[in-house]
C-alpha cells in the first residue's frame, strides 16, 4: 500500500511545481537584464564603455583621455567573452545620480593640459570619437537635427570643430535626462537574462520592489568655459548653477596647451509612461524602416518566383529523362547508350574519387559546423533570447555553439571520407584537419589584425590572456568532440554507391567555354537573396547601429539554403548532361561562389558607404574581418550545395536499372 501513496505524493509534487511554473510565467519577459527598481534619492552610478568612431573603427579606453576619475579608483566591470572580442571595456565612472533628484553638480578640474593631452584630444575630436555611457544597462542617447530631420545617436562626441575653424572644443558639461516609470510591484513578474543575473519578483518581494525603474537615458553635450581658479575651490559633487549650452565659441572650452578643463553635469528626472519591458524600443527604431521591410519583401518574392521556375523546369526535365529511359527494353537501352549523350553515359565514372578528396571532406565538415551554428543562433535571436541589452551574448553564444558542434563536423566529414575511400583509414588525420582548418584561418587573420591593434594601443586588441582562453576552449572542447564525432563516423555504415566505378576513367568531351565560368556565375542567384540583408548587417557592425530584424534574417537564411541547394543541383545536372563526371568540387563552388560576391560587395560598401573610414589601418581591419565572413559563408553555402548534389546524384543513378 506504500507504493501507491508514494506515487500519489510524487504526482502532487509535480503538479505543484507545474502550477508554480505557470505562475512564474505570468508576465514573462526574456530579453535584457533583470529589472531593478530604485527608491527615491538612491545613488546610481553610470558606467563608461570604450570610445568608438565610425571613421577609424579602433576603440580606445575612456580613461586614455584626461577625464575625471571615480573617487574609489577605476574598476572594470565583469565582461563576457563576446564583449572582450568586440573590444568593449566597461569601467565605472564618477557620474553619480540620485533617483528622482534634479541637481547640477561639479566633478573635477584637470591639471594643465600637456602637449600630449592636447594632441590626443584633438585627434580623437577630429576622428569623431564618441563617448559611450551606460545607465542601468541603457546606452546614453543623443538627438541632433540635420536638414530638418531628427537623427538619433548613441553616445556623445569627445569634442567638436566648428566650420571654417582650426580650433577644437571639448565637451565638458553634460545635461542628462533620465526617464523613469513609477513601479508599485503589482501584477508584474519578470525573469531576465542580463548582466544583473536572473530572478523572479515574488509576492513577498513586491513591496520591496516598489520604487522607480529607469526606462530612458538621454544626454545633451555642451562645451562651457569655466574660471579654473573658482572651480578648483569646489569639491566633487558640490552644487553648481544650471547653465544653458553656449551657442558662441567664445564661451566654449577650447582644447589648448596649459588650459585647465572643468567638468560639470546636471541631471533631470522625467516621469514616463514607458514600461520597463518596452524601454529598448527607442533604440531599435531604425531610420527608413519602411524601406527596409519593403525591400526585403520584394527580394523574397522575386527569389521565390525564380526558385519556383527553376524547380519546376528541373523536375519536368529529370522526370522525362527517367521515364523515357526506363520504358525501353534492355536492347533499346544499349542502343540508346551508343547513340545518345548525356548523364547516362557517365554511369561508370560519376562516383569516381575527386581530386583532393581529403580537403573536400574537411571543408564539408567545417561547413556543417558553421551552418549548424548559424541556424541555432538565428533561431534563438529571432525568439528574443539574445537582446542587445545583453552585450556580447550573441558572439559568445556563436563561439560556444561552434565548439560543441565539432562532434557533428567530425561525424559528417569522416563519414564522407569513408564513403569516398571505402575505408576508415586516416580518419584521425581527417578529424584533426576538420578541427584546425577554419579555426586556423581565423586565428591567422585575427593574429595579423591584432598586431595592428596592439601597435595602435586600441582596446580592440585581444589580450594574451584571452588568446590562452580561446586556445584552451578549442583544445579542450572542440578538438576532443571533433575526434569523437570522427570515431562515430567510422562506426556508421558508409553510404553505398548504386553503381560500380569503371577502372579506366571516361574522357570528358571538350567544351566551348570553361565550366568554372558557369560555376562562378551561379553564385549570383544566392547573392540576390542575401545582399539587401547584408547591407543592414554591415551597417550595424561598422556604423554602430542596432540590428534587430532577426525574424527577417531567419527567413532570408532559409531562402538562401533553398536557393543554394537548387542552384547546385541544376548545375550538377547540366555538367552530367555534357558528360562531365567531375562534379564534386563544381557542386561545392556552385553555391559557395556566393562568398566571392559577398567579399566584392564588402569592398563596394567600404568604398561607397564607409567613405568616412580613414587610414590604411582601418581599411585593413575592415577587409580582414570581411575575409573571415566570406570564408565562413563559402564553407556554409558550399556544403549545403554539395550535400544536396551528392544525394541528388545518388538518387538519380539509383533510379535507373543498369546491368
Amino acid at each position: 500500500m506504500a507504493l501507491p501513496s508514494i506515487s500519489r505524493r510524487k504526482s502532487c509534487t509535480y503538479f505543484t511545481y507545474l502550477i508554480l511554473l505557470f505562475q512564474a510565467c505570468n508576465g514573462f519577459y526574456l530579453p535584457g537584464s533583470y529589472m531593478r527598481t530604485y527608491s527615491p534619492s538612491e545613488e546610481i552610478f553610470t558606467k563608461v564603455n570604450s570610445l568608438t568612431s565610425i571613421e577609424t573603427e579602433l576603440p580606445f579606453s575612456y580613461y586614455s583621455l584626461p577625464y575625471c576619475k571615480p573617487q574609489g579608483g577605476i574598476k572594470k566591470s565583469a565582461e563576457n567573452l563576446g564583449e572582450l572580442l568586440m573590444g568593449d571595456q566597461i569601467d565605472n565612472s564618477p557620474y553619480r545620480f540620485r533617483m528622482n533628484v534634479n541637481e547640477s553638480l561639479y566633478l573635477c578640474t584637470t591639471p594643465e593640459l600637456s602637449e600630449n593631452d592636447v594632441k590626443l584630444l584633438k585627434q580623437r575630436t577630429r576622428d569623431l570619437y564618441q563617448v559611450n555611457m551606460i545607465l542601468d544597462n541603457l546606452p546614453a542617447m543623443r538627438f541632433t537635427s540635420q536638414n530638418g530631420v531628427k537623427i538619433q545617436w548613441t553616445g556623445y562626441p569627445v569634442g567638436y570643430t566648428p566650420q571654417n575653424s582650426n580650433d577644437d572644443y571639448i565637451i565638458n558639461h553634460l545635461k542628462f535626462r533620465v526617464l523613469i516609470h513609477e513601479y508599485e510591484g503589482a501584477g508584474v513578474e519578470i525573469i531576465g537574462t542580463g548582466e544583473e543575473g536572473m530572478g523572479v519578483i515574488s509576492e513577498a518581494d513586491k513591496k520591496k520592489a516598489s520604487g522607480f525603474e529607469i526606462v530612458g537615458f538621454e544626454v545633451v553635450p555642451c562645451s562651457v568655459k569655466y574660471d579654473p581658479e573658482k572651480m578648483t575651490k569646489l569639491h566633487m559633487y558640490d552644487s553648481v548653477p544650471s547653465i544653458n549650452c553656449p551657442q558662441d565659441t567664445g564661451s566654449s572650452q577650447i582644447i589648448r596647451e596649459h588650459e585647465r578643463v572643468s567638468f560639470t553635469y546636471e541631471v533631470e528626472f522625467v516621469k514616463s509612461d514607458i514600461r520597463w519591458p518596452s524601454r529598448w524600443d527607442a533604440y531599435l527604431k531604425m531610420e527608413g524602416a519602411r524601406v527596409h521591410w519593403f525591400s526585403i519583401l520584394n527580394s523574397l518574392m522575386v527569389i521565390f518566383f525564380l526558385a519556383g521556375i527553376v524547380f519546376v523546369i528541373f523536375l519536368r526535365t529529370v522526370r522525362r529523362d527517367l521515364t523515357r529511359y526506363e520504358e525501353l527494353d534492355k536492347e533499346a537501352q544499349a542502343q540508346m547508350n551508343e547513340e545518345l549523350s548525356g548523364w547516362k553515359l557517365v554511369v561508370g565514372d560519376v562516383f569516381r574519387e575527386p581530386s583532393h578528396s581529403k580537403l573536400l571532406c574537411v571543408m564539408v565538415g567545417d561547413g556543417v559546423q558553421i551552418t549548424g551554428m548559424s541556424v541555432v543562433t538565428i533561431v534563438f535571436a529571432a525568439l528574443g533570447f539574445m537582446s542587445p541589452a545583453s552585450r556580447g551574448m550573441l558572439l559568445t553564444g556563436m563561439i560556444l555553439l561552434y565548439l560543441f558542434l565539432g562532434i557533428v563536423a567530425g561525424y559528417v566529414g569522416v563519414r564522407m571520407w569513408t564513403t569516398i575511400k571505402g575505408t576508415s583509414a586516416e580518419w584521425r588525420s581527417v578529424s584533426w584537419s576538420i578541427a584546425c582548418f577554419f579555426p586556423g584561418i581565423v586565428f591567422v587573420i585575427l593574429t595579423f589584425l591584432n598586431f595592428i591593434l596592439w601597435g595602435s594601443k586600441s582596446t580592440g586588441a585581444i589580450p594574451l590572456s584571452l588568446y590562452f582562453i580561446l586556445l584552451s576552449l578549442w583544445f579542450c572542447i572542440s578538438v576532443p568532440l571533433t575526434l569523437l564525432g570522427g570515431h562515430l563516423g567510422t562506426r556508421a555504415e558508409p553510404i553505398t554507391y548504386p553503381v560500380r566505378t569503371n577502372q579506366i576513367p571516361r574522357e570528358i568531351p571538350a567544351r566551348k567555354y570553361p565550366s568554372w565560368l558557369l560555376v562562378l556565375g551561379a553564385g549570383t542567384l544566392p547573392f540576390g537573396t542575401l545582399f539587401i540583408e547584408l547591407f543592414f548587417i554591415l551597417s550595424s557592425i561598422w556604423l554602430g547601429r542596432f540590428y534587430y530584424v532577426f525574424g527577417f534574417l531567419l527567413v532570408v537564411f532559409l531562402l538562401l539554403v533553398i536557393v543554394c541547394a537548387e542552384v547546385s543541383v541544376v548545375l550538377t545536372y547540366m555538367h552530367l548532361c555534357v558528360e562531365d563526371w567531375m562534379w564534386w568540387w563544381k557542386a561545392f563552388y556552385a553555391s559557395g561562389s556566393v562568398a566571392l560576391y559577398v567579399f566584392l560587395y564588402s569592398i563596394n560598401y567600404l568604398v561607397f558607404d564607409l567613405q568616412s573610414l580613414s587610414g590604411p589601418v582601418s581599411a585593413t581591419l575592415y577587409l580582414g574581418y570581411s575575409l573571415i565572413m566570406a570564408v565562413a559563408i563559402m564553407l556554409s553555402t558550399g556544403t549545403i550545395g554539395f550535400l544536396t548534389s551528392f544525394y541528388f546524384v545518388h538518387y538519380l543513378f539509383s533510379s535507373v536499372k543498369i546491368d
